[in-house]
């Protein structure tokens, strides 16, 4: 259930035919945020894991507020972003960008199986 990287989620996701739900729900808890984010539904993987890494980055640099209540309201678990190095931040950003993929994946999963 819960994939190592971004690659084997994706491939999970789309297994599932629930890339789509995933996109809905990661574009809708940043707009709970108020961090505005509009993955288009066409968008790959790829790109996903390219863009969301940046948003992250620019988040932990500039907004450290606004990254703080985005973790918040995604759900993402204290006790594994403590678990993280923070020394260097673009590295920082591609793991807490990969645990809110997680997080996200989570609950479109469960809200499929149940």
């Amino acid at each position: 259930m819960s994939p190592l990287n971004a690659d084997l989620l994706f491939a999970e996701a789309q297994k599932a035919s629930l890339y789509l739900k995933l996109l809905e729900q990661i574009n809708k808890d940043f707009n709970l945020a108020n961090e505005a984010i509009d993955f288009p539904m066409s968008i790959l993987p790829e790109e996903l894991k390219i863009q969301l890494h940046e948003k992250i980055y620019r988040l932990i640099q500039y907004k450290f507020a606004e990254y703080l209540n985005l973790l918040y309201i995604i759900d993402v678990s204290e006790e594994q972003i403590k678990k993280l190095d923070g020394s260097d931040l673009s590295e920082l950003a591609q793991e807490v960008a990969f645990l809110i993929l997680k997080r996200e994946w989570q609950k479109v999963w469960f809200r499929n199986k149940f």
